[in-house]
């Protein structure tokens, strides 16, 4: 048998393939003020917006409103033809109207 030479390996060097990060150096005659930033940054508001007082009134009357007719559907009091599932439907959306309402509180 004939011995195989194996090719030598091939030197590696280590290091970075980017350079590293890190302050620039600065040039003669540059000012040094940082440079503006190219990210969208919002404006600071003036004053915080409030919501107007009815607002927090009519979200706890909606719900009020909702959680009342559903307990009274289900108790059969007070609600002409409470056999019906209209009067949930119409509890439910009462109860969604107080939530969506409660988004606009601030």
């Amino acid at each position: 048998m004939a011995s195989e030479k194996r090719p030598a390996p091939t030197r590696r060097t280590g290091g970075r393939a980017t350079p590293k990060g890190g302050p620039t150096p600065r040039r003669a005659g540059t000012s040094r003020t940082p440079e503006a930033s190219t990210r969208y940054t919002p404006p600071v508001p003036r004053a915080q917006k409030q919501s107007p007082r009815w607002v927090p009134v009519l979200m706890l009357v909606l719900i009020a409103i909702g959680v009342l007719v559903i307990f009274l559907h289900y108790v059969d009091l007070l609600l002409p033809g409470a056999a019906s599932n209209w009067w949930l439907l119409a509890g439910l959306a009462s109860i969604l109207g107080g939530i969506v309402t409660a988004t606009q509180y601030r």
